[in-house]
């Protein structure tokens, strides 16, 4: 079958076993930016714990944004890299307000899909899959976040060429699954990399896409 095609039936497998997933609870664009970037080389346990804490500290992002750069790590600590992670938060904060006069980001929400992953995607830290999660999750915009599972379990599979990049990926597999797919699919192959397609051991007798699957076929050809 074609790449498209192979997209659609991963998609309806993965419906079948795990339903139709739901995003954590829906952020404003802002929100899910820092929420994002806390994500980043942690999981979603210290992720939220970070989040909520910091958002325990501090009633608004224009706080944040002003604090004393040590009060926004301590804050975020259980979410790891804390030096990194406060000092970029701020400055992301401290250039939307040079550019926009405010924290005020609404407009992306009227921009097309293009300018407003560009303009996302400009900020250090905020990188393809920061600025496609924003675009999904909260803007409601063409995007296809791809992170270490999915880039990992797609290759397996076979259904992006196997040393494509993740930056990439991103463009090729929104390109290959329909866009009222992309939150199920992207939140389901996620779970199926948790759960089953491991990095080290993958369970290929439970996946419910071994059958579709090159790195199944090249270990039972092994056999």
């Amino acid at each position: 079958m074609n790449p498209r095609e192979c997209a659609i039936e991963v998609h309806h497998r993965l419906l079948a076993v795990y339903g139709e997933p739901t995003w954590h609870n829906p952020l404003s664009i802002l929100d899910e930016l820092v929420s994002t970037i806390l994500s980043q080389n942690t999981n979603d346990t210290n992720r939220d714990r970070a989040f909520k804490q910091l958002k325990n500290s501090f009633t608004t992002w224009e706080e944040v944004r002003d604090a004393d750069v040590n009060d926004v790590i301590a804050a975020i600590r259980s979410a790891g890299l804390a030096n990194q992670k406060g000092s970029r938060i701020q400055k992301i904060l401290r250039e939307i307000t040079i550019e926009r006069g405010s924290l005020d980001v609404d407009f992306l929400m009227h921009l097309p899909d293009e300018e407003a992953w560009a303009w996302l995607n400009k900020f250090n830290g905020v990188g393809p899959k920061t600025t496609s999660i924003v675009l999904l999750f909260s803007l409601g915009k063409a995007a296809f976040p791809v992170d270490t599972h999915i880039q990992r379990v797609t290759g397996r599979i076979g259904l992006r060429p196997e040393k494509m990049s993740n930056e990439k990926a991103h463009q090729y597999l929104a390109e290959i699954f329909p866009p009222a797919t992309y939150a199920a699919a992207h939140l389901n192959i996620i779970r199926l990399g948790r759960e089953v397609c491991h990095p080290r051991k993958p369970e290929c007798g439970i996946c419910v896409l071994n059958t579709i699957c090159d790195y199944n076929q090249m270990s039972q050809n092994r056999l």
